[in-house]
């Protein structure tokens, strides 16, 4: 059995101490687990976004700091957003933002 990974404080702001790098304009990415399912903080500067998606698993969206917006609403600090397999969006953020998001399967 592998031992669990423990965050401290993560969602308080042990996230804040974490390292991004480069994942698609505007938004940087900092993995914090790379198999199924995958987990990871997303940091978008303000305007960036992502375009139309489809998710063949679940995704789950908790918005840790700023707003992200989809096509069905925009959700700020603690918001959870379960997004089921088979739903599809386009995602942005006006004024920037940082989630932690798990997806079963890759998009």
């Amino acid at each position: 059995m592998d031992d669990p990974t423990v965050l401290p404080q993560f969602l308080t702001e042990g996230w804040r101490t974490q390292s991004f790098e480069p994942f698609r304009s505007g938004v940087s990415i900092c993995v914090l687990r790379d198999d199924d399912p995958k987990v990871a903080l997303l940091r978008y500067e303000p305007g960036a976004s992502v375009p139309y998606h489809r998710h063949a698993g679940l995704e789950m969206i908790q918005v840790l700091e700023g707003t992200q917006s989809d096509d069905r609403g925009t959700y700020g600090l603690g918001d959870v957003v379960l997004n089921p397999p088979g739903s599809a969006h386009r995602v942005w953020s006006s004024e920037g933002c940082v989630v932690l998001i798990l997806w079963e399967r890759p998009v």
